[in-house]
């Protein structure tokens, strides 16, 4: 059976999609490819590193990734998620021959202030609700 191909989007590819990417991969049981990219790349953000790693999952040696990459090399996807809000959403790309395009809108935890533990407590609840969406995904197309 060929694998479904699935791209997750955010703003700087440095959290959300960070998240959702690496929870597919574990819980998808290899009938995913999965990728992750941003519209502006930027730095992991080390928040989510943490509470991902709390969880088992060691994202530390990600990269970042430009979304605009995967579209001028012609990747085709069968779903585009978009892990932003609605108003960055807007600006991601159509992809070549993209049957599905998906946002789930969740708050940025670059954004987030108070204490570290506050952050950090912010961002389990993103990392928990992302988790969430990853499991209702596949049993959707499962």
């Amino acid at each position: 059976m060929e694998k479904v191909k699935v791209l997750f989007v955010c703003v700087h590819n440095s959290a959300r999609s960070q998240m959702a990417e690496a929870y597919l991969k574990q819980l998808g049981n290899d009938q995913f490819e999965v990728e992750s990219g941003g519209l502006e790349p930027g730095d992991l953000n080390q928040f989510v590193v943490e509470v991902m790693k709390e969880v088992g999952i060691d994202i530390s040696n990600n990269q970042t990734k430009s979304v605009f990459d995967f579209y001028t090399q012609g990747r085709k996807f069968d779903f585009v998620i978009s892990v932003c809000d609605a108003a960055a959403a807007e600006r991601c790309p159509i992809f070549p021959s993209q049957t599905n395009r998906l946002n789930w809108s969740f708050e940025d935890p670059s954004s987030f202030s108070g204490t570290t533990d506050e952050k950090l407590a912010k961002t389990r609840l993103i990392r928990d609700r992302i988790k969430a969406k990853i499991e209702n995904l596949i049993k959707i197309i499962n």
